[in-house]
């Protein structure tokens, strides 16, 4: 059975750890990130932690329910720190399209974290306020709540695809990702014409966009589509977004 989570305020630590710190959920959450920067998902453990912390394993479990809890307490973060990096125009298209490349933007800053926490669904504070920003800049411009729910739910799944793909790339060995880069000129350059037509053709187009992301394209291709559907919405049109 999981431990019950005590609310911080009771679960403080009083007295410094051995590193002369005094623990909170924010300083675990850090020490997390850092260690997953480091050593991947694999060396993130209770040990491990705590001795970075300068404190007993046990003591995780004072903050958080186990690793599991931790794990969407860091994905929490995340979401967070594009929220605080974000700010609101009033325009929503360009919103939507600064907060996308915000939330793709905080967990590319943690290839290693974004693997673990991409997938997962948090429920927690941050998160829930990211879903409301987003389904409120929606339903404010006058999006009906069928429309609003499908293109929130195509905006974050996008947003959070994308980070976990190209956190993919970087959370590589830097020779591994550097041979997977030179591909493009290395061999597909180098393809003949006579077999590969196509490519051939298009190869210097290749070597120039294939190592970039292609999130803002396709983030912008949803926003087009959203645009069109309030468009159609404000003209009467009875049709449903995606």
């Amino acid at each position: 059975m999981p431990k019950k989570v005590v609310p911080e305020a009771e679960r403080r630590r009083r007295r410094p750890t051995r590193q002369g710190t005094v623990l909170s959920e924010k300083l675990i959450v850090q020490t997390a990130l850092r260690m997953l920067r480091e050593h991947g998902s694999a060396g993130l453990t209770a040990r491990r932690l705590g001795s970075a912390l300068g404190a007993d394993p046990s003591t995780l479990y004072r903050y958080f329910a186990g690793l599991d809890d931790l794990t969407r307490a860091i994905g929490e973060e995340l979401m967070g720190r594009a929220l605080d990096r974000w700010t609101a125009t009033g325009k929503w298209r360009a919103d939507l399209r600064a907060l996308g490349l915000a939330i793709h933007a905080s967990y590319l800053a943690h290839p290693q974290a974004a693997l673990l926490t991409a997938s997962r669904v948090t429920g927690r504070p941050r998160e829930i306020e990211v879903d409301e920003t987003i389904l409120g800049i929606l339903r404010g411009e006058g999006f009906g709540d069928v429309d609003a729910v499908g293109i929130y739910h195509a905006f974050i799944d996008l947003a959070l695809a994308f980070a976990a793909l190209d956190a993919g790339a970087l959370a590589i060995k830097d020779e591994a990702r550097e041979a997977d880069e030179e591909m493009w000129t290395s061999t597909y350059a180098r393809l003949p014409a006579e077999t590969h037509p196509h490519i051939a053709a298009t190869a210097h187009l290749l070597a120039d966009r294939m190592n970039l992301s292609a999130y803002p394209v396709v983030l912008d291709t949803l926003l087009d589509r959203a645009e069109t559907r309030l468009v159609s919405v404000r003209n009467g049109g009875n049709g449903r977004a995606a």
